[in-house]
């Protein structure tokens, strides 16, 4: 008899010692890195909700719980496929491999190996076991990263969406808080389970459930409530076309984009307060609005001033027109450089969303378009300006760090002119306590102290090719930032200027973790071609140094050659003032000397009088 079975279950309980299989039909795994962003700042924002660093291990147990959803499998051939929730599942795995990573070998650690492989009859298999997942899996496990270049888009975005992982765990998940932390995943984070004997019925569940709407989501609900409240027919008629316009130029654009737009517009113009960051405050206005915006609107209806119907069809064909449309253009502006709104890209570069409610709150639907734009590009630079500056110091870009923080400034936005606009976010960046110096900040050194590593690296890449990219611009080329991160036939790549070869330089390091640590620092860096990379990434400065001649114009310039037959880049220098030089050796002063240069680059490209110059121009 076929049977349909439902239950709610732990992490631990699913994934304990099971073998899910994925049916031909599925998809590749797809999860970009937004939504491994946002199932990171739920999880972490609910557990750190509850938790407290004067807390016993036991004291997790009275935590909240987390609802992750449902996943349907079915059942056959003596085998578990997954036909829906592979996604969630594949990211849930990647997640725990990073946190089994993570605790080490320490005593109290949980034990999270069982809920990511099982081991029967000699055979390991993960958990979900797609045969050409295994091998990086199992890379990945031991902490290698292999080249996925060639391998498929699932190998590929599973190596992308675990390295995205190890950088999105806040600094609040620190060692003490990480046994606590995993207790909880594995413990209080559940999904529902439904299980079908036969593959039909599973499959039809799913289109039920994906198709037709077993439940409607929170923007029809948002949609209904409006539109019920508009009585006139023709307003009520209007209203619903233009709804349904804006869906659709949504949904072409990703999914949840249709939600994510709501959700930016809401907080941006109407959400009042936002949760304390100490435990046991309670969501307020702005987490409402990201988990459940629809009840949101209803209770706040007093609030946004919707009483009559002309006041309902104003904030549905008006102003939820106007703010998805300019939340629509910063989508695409974020993805590929649009002129005049260049900076919104370059935002967007450091992996950041919360750039979308913050200039929405900037904007009114009475604005004119020039002056929409001019507003966009400086708020965005303010963004450009503080998330280079906090990552050169070391300090998380994520949601859950920053939050908080530009809650405030998002509320001080609304309703301000352009030039109160540059005024007021010039004094917020000047209170942050972080510049490219790193003077009076405590641990922190600013451009000194930086250097690659696993968390430091996204940045980097970032900061080079923004920096590559003005030095070229400010040159008479033509070439983006776009340039060296988003090109589909070349792939760019930090390079170090010395290759990994520390007894090279005995003379001037006393031991290779000396070298190392120096080798790493920004001023020994470049952007180029994974190509150049595998051909010359190995040789000696003084062999590499003449391949430099073909490459990127920063990289060119350690060669004396630049210097000659160059008049744009001899122009750039004379007007500037960069201590650009030739460098025949590269020794460590000279390394020294490029971090400088690398420095004062920084200070021209994230200068902040950009902000008085955007409003002015």
């Amino acid at each position: 008899m076929n049977k349909i079975l439902a239950s709610a279950k732990t992490v631990s309980q699913i994934l304990k010692d099971q073998r899910y299989s994925v049916d031909y039909y599925q998809r590749e795994y797809r999860w970009k890195d937004k939504q491994a962003r946002e199932l990171i700042d739920d999880l972490t924002e609910q557990f750190l909700n509850d938790h407290d660093e004067a807390h016993e291990r036991g004291a997790v147990q009275g935590y909240g719980h987390y609802y992750l959803g449902s996943i349907i499998l079915s059942t056959r051939e003596d085998k578990t496929f997954i036909v829906d929730g592979q996604q969630r599942l594949t990211t849930l795995t990647l997640l725990l491999m990073v946190l089994h990573r993570r605790q080490g070998n320490r005593e109290d650690r949980v034990e999270l190996k069982d809920l990511i492989y099982s081991v029967k009859y000699g055979q390991k298999d993960f958990n979900i076991a797609v045969p050409d997942r295994a091998a990086i899996m199992e890379s990945l496990l031991a902490g290698a990263t292999p080249d996925v270049t060639d391998a498929s888009e699932s190998v590929q975005t599973i190596v992308d969406r675990y390295q995205d992982l190890e950088k999105l765990l806040p600094p609040e998940i620190d060692d003490h808080a990480m046994p606590y932390f995993c207790d909880w995943l594995t413990g209080h984070v559940h999904l529902v389970e439904i299980t079908a004997t036969a593959e039909e019925d599973a499959y039809t569940i799913f289109e039920t459930m994906n198709d037709r709407g077993l439940s409607l989501t929170p923007l029809d609900m948002l949609k209904g409530y409006l539109l019920a409240h508009i009585k006139d027919p023709v307003k009520r008629n209007e209203a619903a076309k233009v709804w349904r316009e804006r869906i659709e130029a949504f949904r072409k654009l990703g999914k949840d984009e249709d939600s994510d737009a709501v959700k930016a517009w809401l907080r941006a113009k109407h959400a009042m307060t936002v949760r304390e960051r100490h435990q046991g405050a309670v969501n307020q206005d702005f987490e409402r609005i990201g988990t459940e915006f629809h009840r949101w609107v209803d209770k706040n209806s007093d609030q946004l001033g919707l009483k009559t119907t002309e006041d309902y069809f104003r904030f549905t064909h008006e102003e939820m027109t106007f703010y998805t449309r300019q939340y629509q253009r910063l989508r695409e502006a974020s993805e590929v450089i649009k002129p005049g709104l260049e900076v919104v890209y370059h935002v967007a570069a450091f992996n950041f969303t919360l750039h979308y409610p913050l200039i929405l709150a900037a904007l009114s639907h009475t604005d004119p378009v020039d002056l929409i734009d001019r507003k966009i590009r400086v708020v965005a630079t303010f963004l450009d300006i503080l998330l280079a500056r906090r990552a050169v110091n070391y300090l998380t870009l994520t949601f859950a760090s920053l939050s908080y923080t530009l809650f405030g400034v998002m509320k001080e936005l609304r309703g301000k002119g352009l030039s109160e606009l540059a005024t007021l976010l010039r004094k917020r960046l000047d209170e942050q306590d972080c510049d490219f110096t790193g003077a009076n900040k405590g641990h922190r050194k600013g451009f000194d102290g930086f250097g690659l590593n696993q968390w430091s690296k996204r940045y980097i890449k970032v900061l080079l090719a923004r920096m590559t990219a003005y030095v070229e611009q400010q040159s008479g080329m033509g070439t983006t930032a776009a340039t060296y991160l988003d090109d589909p036939k070349v792939r760019y790549e930090i390079e170090h200027i010395w290759a990994d070869h520390p007894e090279r330089h005995t003379d001037e390091f006393a031991s290779p973790a000396d070298f190392a640590d120096y080798r790493n620092r920004f001023g020994g860096l470049l952007l180029l071609p994974k190509s150049f990379n595998a051909s010359y990434g190995d040789l000696k400065y003084d062999e590499k140094m003449p391949h430099y001649l073909s490459q990127n114009l920063l990289a060119r310039s350690l060669h004396p050659q630049c210097y000659s037959h160059n008049p744009g880049f001899v122009q750039f220098i004379d007007k500037t003032g960069l201590p650009f030089q030739a460098h025949a050796a590269f020794k460590k002063a000279d390394q020294d000397n490029r971090g400088q240069l690398y420095r004062k680059i920084a200070e021209l490209v994230w200068n902040p009088d950009r902000l008085t110059e955007e409003a002015g121009s």
